[in-house]
């Protein structure tokens, strides 16, 4: 039987929504698509999300095992990927919503660039590598928690398809500075997953018992 926390569940939710960040990856896709006929356009979202979809169930599959299998603890995994989450949620904060080299990559493409650097390293992100890496915890997760966590990536990848569907609709919504200042808010709630990461790797590692 499936056991759902609905607290766990909105806040695996929020933290891939983030680290995801679908909104963040949306001028990212009208550079991508500026030289691409519209009518491509549903085939070129379609191709990005099914390519980071495939890289980012393979972390939630065999990520934890790889670390496990070269050696490293999970408790040193999650600090360093908490560290490396922190900083890339200061780049959310106090930079570009994604950053300008994605963007400058995607301005002379045709359907290639839905696999780079729209579905990686945009969508599928390290940071979103390491978060599903993290969540899947076979120490602290059972397989239906992390059954639930593959749901919930499945909910924010069809998220992502239907905004990047709806994106020339959004650009006369929100512009691209809409979208800039909604990454920044999600970047503050990126660096408090990222420190609650590394609290957590402390503990894993048995240094000290981080409170409930």
């Amino acid at each position: 039987m499936f056991e759902i926390n609905s607290a766990q569940l909105i806040r695996e939710f929020i933290t891939l929504f983030v680290v995801v960040d679908p909104i963040g990856s949306l001028p990212v896709f009208y550079f991508a698509t500026s030289s691409v006929a519209a009518r491509f356009h549903w085939k070129f979202a379609i191709r990005a999300v099914l390519v980071a979809a495939l890289v980012l169930y393979f972390f939630l599959i065999a990520g934890q095992l790889v670390i496990e299998a070269i050696g490293l603890r999970l408790g040193s995994f999650q600090i360093a990927g908490g560290i490396i989450l922190f900083l890339f949620a200061l780049t959310m904060i106090f930079g570009a919503s994604k950053p300008a080299r994605e963007i400058e990559e995607a301005e002379h493409t045709d359907l290639s660039g839905a696999v780079y650097p729209l579905a990686i390293p945009s969508i599928a992100s390290p940071g979103a590598m390491l978060a599903i890496v993290i969540l899947t915890d076979n120490n602290r997760n059972s397989i239906s928690d992390q059954v639930v966590t593959a749901g919930v990536l499945g909910i924010v990848l069809l998220f992502t398809l239907l905004l990047l569907l709806l994106a020339a609709r959004l650009k006369k919504v929100i512009g691209t500075t809409g979208a800039d200042v909604i990454s920044r808010v999600m970047g503050m709630i990126l660096a408090t997953v990222a420190v609650d990461s590394v609290l957590n790797g402390f503990e894993t590692l048995g240094l000290f018992s981080v409170p409930g």
